[in-house]
């Protein structure tokens, strides 16, 4: 909770302008304009409290707001995300000649741990797997590929979803993603998961001819049904649970985004380089791939273990 979350009434004065830029601009999706609308509001009311408008708020403002979220028992990760919506709003203020000064320039962002991303074990990786390719009906295909390409991949949930058929009809070992920002990335494919891909689309094809070829205009790779929409985000993250149960995993500990890191760590694990990580992954900056570096770490302990000269000489003695 914020410090005054979900304010009613008008929106405060150029944030819409604010929002049309970060679409005009920088392509934002959806999810994150009402992300940046939610904060910004929050902080607006907090300072409708203090007796100003937005546009004209100080940055004893800025720190009281912080510090107010703070005594609400905010995470610091996410009092640094509102506070970065903020820092955003005013540089957009101070672009546009609005206001003078940014309130928000001297103010330090909370202090903040990076957590180690939650990821899953190559064991229970491929517990999961087994499972998934356990049946042989269109919806245990359609399941099947779905969990393959997710760990060949590490794409993101919205990334997979909005893949259209074509996607991998032209050349299944890799896949042409639009990412965040709309921008396009090469993602290879493995072996295991075209498998899955082609004896998915050849079900597909199948029961799209046994109906006398309807639903063959859907353009999704993964349909949601006859509608002709894709499955949504929440309903991925719902059949991985169900799936994890049926694999024996704990459902909690199972989502795409634990596939995802999955992917990144186990990639690492076995050697892969941390720059074409963050060109599969899509991450604009190396920063965000090097929260996976905990695996380099441990495997780098494990090499100077293993190799250095002291260290054999430390287990000779110890021997």
């Amino acid at each position: 909770m914020g410090a005054r979350q979900g304010a009613a009434g008008p929106e405060p004065r150029y944030l819409e302008s604010f929002l049309e830029m970060l679409v005009a601009e920088r392509g934002a999706a959806a999810n994150t304009i009402e992300a940046y609308r939610r904060d910004v509001r929050d902080f607006a009311a907090f300072v409708a409290g203090r007796g100003r408008a937005l546009d004209a708020a100080r940055v004893e403002d800025v720190r009281a707001y912080l510090s107010a979220l703070a005594r609400a028992g905010l995470a610091p990760r996410t009092a640094a995300r509102r506070l970065s919506a903020l820092r955003q709003f005013h540089r957009f203020l101070v672009a546009d000649g609005l206001r003078d000064s940014d309130p928000t320039a001297t103010v330090d962002s909370p202090r903040r741990g990076r957590p180690l991303p939650k990821i899953l074990s190559e064991a229970e990786v491929d517990r999961l797997l087994a499972a998934a390719r356990a049946g042989t009906n269109l919806k245990d295909l359609s399941l099947a590929a779905l969990v393959e390409l997710l760990y060949a991949t590490g794409l993101r949930v919205s990334e997979l979803i909005a893949l259209p058929r074509a996607a991998v009809a032209r050349d299944p070992r890799v896949l042409i993603v639009r990412g965040k920002g709309g921008k396009e990335r090469m993602v290879p494919v493995g072996g295991h998961a075209r498998a899955a891909l082609a004896r998915y689309g050849t079900a597909l094809e199948r029961a799209e001819a046994a109906r006398g070829g309807r639903n063959r205009g859907v353009r999704w790779l993964l349909p949601s049904g006859p509608a002709g929409g894709h499955l949504t985000r929440q309903r991925v993250g719902q059949i991985l649970k169900e799936l994890a149960a049926r694999a024996g995993l704990d459902p909690a500990r199972v989502s795409p985004h634990v596939l995802r890191h999955a992917f990144a760590s186990h990639l690492l694990d076995h050697g892969a380089d941390l720059r074409a990580l963050q060109t599969m992954l899509g991450h604009a900056d190396i920063s965000t791939t090097q929260i996976y570096t905990h695996v380099l770490d441990a495997r780098l302990r494990a090499l100077v273990q293993a190799h250095h000269p002291l260290a054999r000489e430390d287990r000779a003695r110890a021997g």
